[in-house]
């Protein structure tokens, strides 16, 4: 890296959840899917401190017995399913300047329904902003099959474009540019952006990850394709 920047990992894994009961220590290879996500952290060797930051006593207690930290217990209106993720960073950043007298130059948050994510990429990304002085470094993950023309809305049961017409014949795959949508496995944000209300600022960075690391838990079928990739690629942790 060409200049070092502090980060705090922020571990967001509140108790509730709808798709999956208690989805974040749902059994994945015989762990709780927070411990995918907390092996990273130990992994990683740019990160200048983790938290975690949970409702969930049962949660607090697996991450405590992990070696990760949990300073506070989350407010209950931080755990609602409409609570909004900047505020539940800028909780955890003012905790901790409250509390440790401590100020980060960036937030990085971390999902435990991204369990395929490693230490190196959560350095990867610290890198990114430290060579680039980017205002934020998502993770993403390339869409293969995309063109605009392909996205249809259905109206009494008819094929409508959504956003553009084909014009006649299907898109062909290779004639379009590139195009990627964030996995949702790391987002590193400036912190005073953060305060602000702004979790992208000016300057966003993109940190390609594969599509087999790049699963994100929302439905039962994800644990399962997760399990697959993880014996599949060979990760034990």
């Amino acid at each position: 890296m060409k200049k070092s920047v502090s980060v705090l990992g922020i571990i967001t894994a509140r108790g509730g959840s709808k798709g999956i009961v208690d989805k974040n220590i749902a059994p994945l290879c015989g762990k709780p899917l927070i411990l995918h996500t907390i092996a990273a952290v130990h992994e990683s060797k740019l990160l200048t401190r983790c938290i975690v930051s949970t409702d969930s006593p049962e949660i607090a207690e697996i991450a405590k017995n992990a070696g990760m930290d949990v300073p506070f217990m989350r407010p209950a209106e931080l755990s609602t399913d409409s609570a909004l993720a900047l505020d539940v960073l800028s909780h955890a950043i003012l905790f901790v300047e409250e509390h440790n007298k401590q100020r980060f130059d960036y937030v990085m948050m971390l999902q435990p329904t991204s369990p395929l994510r490693t230490g190196a990429d959560i350095d990867a990304c610290v890198s990114i902003a430290a060579e680039s002085d980017a205002d934020s470094v998502f993770s993403m993950k390339e869409l293969p099959d995309f063109a605009p023309q392909k996205i249809k809305t259905i109206e009494h049961g008819e094929i409508r474009p959504f956003l553009m017409e084909e014009s006649g014949q299907s898109a062909p795959r290779h004639k379009g540019k590139k195009v990627y949508k964030r996995n949702c496995a790391i987002y590193l944000t400036r912190t005073d952006l953060i305060l602000q209300g702004d979790q992208f600022g000016r300057k966003a960075m993109a940190y390609v990850m594969p599509q087999e690391r790049s699963i994100d838990i929302n439905e039962p079928v994800d644990l399962e394709l997760a399990a697959f990739w993880m014996k599949k690629l060979q990760i034990s942790r």
